[in-house]
């Protein structure tokens, strides 16, 4: 079976939307961000859905567009830094596509982000700190589903494209060997259901 979607997930900062657009045109494909779909589909950014529903109300959203994105063929697709909190997005995202968590350390993350306005979860006194609980809870769900893990501080957005790009040329199928829903179950990381059941 050949691969049909490309998924990147990984952390604020790590440069998911730069080196998703490089991989798509290298690819020939769709490049889509999540965000943005969010963002184009309620015409209001992520920071006024955070104000308006909380946390859980962009997540349920969220979550209806990983739904609806993951169906799509050909498709290169940047996922918001949370969108591994849930379950069924873990699964889907998993199940329909070749997972690419961009590893970014958190001096990397806070460097790139510091000049960020539409990142809500980082409207705090101490963003760094912020960060760091968020990667604690988020890196293990992050290689839980990945199969493959890359690297990107220091790294040009040309180059974590071409590694990638080199990586699903030697691949067979996607998520080969990666993941098994079943691990769900074992989880320690707190694990949170913002998906309808489908």
């Amino acid at each position: 079976m050949s691969i049909i979607n490309v998924f990147l997930i990984g952390p604020m900062g790590a440069g998911k939307t730069a080196v998703g657009k490089q991989l798509a045109r290298r690819l020939g494909w769709e490049f889509v961000d999540s965000d943005r779909e969010i963002e184009d589909r309620t015409g209001v950014d992520i920071s006024f859905i955070f104000e308006k529903e909380g946390e859980e109300g962009f997540r349920q959203r969220e979550c209806k567009v990983i739904e609806d994105l993951t169906t799509r063929h050909n498709v290169v697709l940047a996922t918001g830094g949370g969108a591994v909190l849930d379950s069924a997005n873990r699964t889907v995202l998993a199940g329909r596509g070749y997972v690419v968590y961009l590893f970014a350390s958190v001096d990397q993350q806070a460097e790139r982000t510091r000049t960020g306005r539409n990142r809500p979860l980082l409207n705090t006194e101490d963003p760094r700190a912020r960060l760091e609980e968020l990667m604690e809870v988020r890196d293990p769900l992050y290689r839980q589903v990945a199969d493959l893990v890359l690297h990107t501080d220091g790294q040009r957005v040309t180059q974590v494209a071409e590694e990638i790009h080199r990586n699903i040329k030697d691949s067979v199928q996607p998520g080969a060997g990666s993941f098994d829903p079943l691990s769900l179950i074992h989880i320690s990381e707190p694990t949170r259901q913002y998906c309808q059941s489908r």
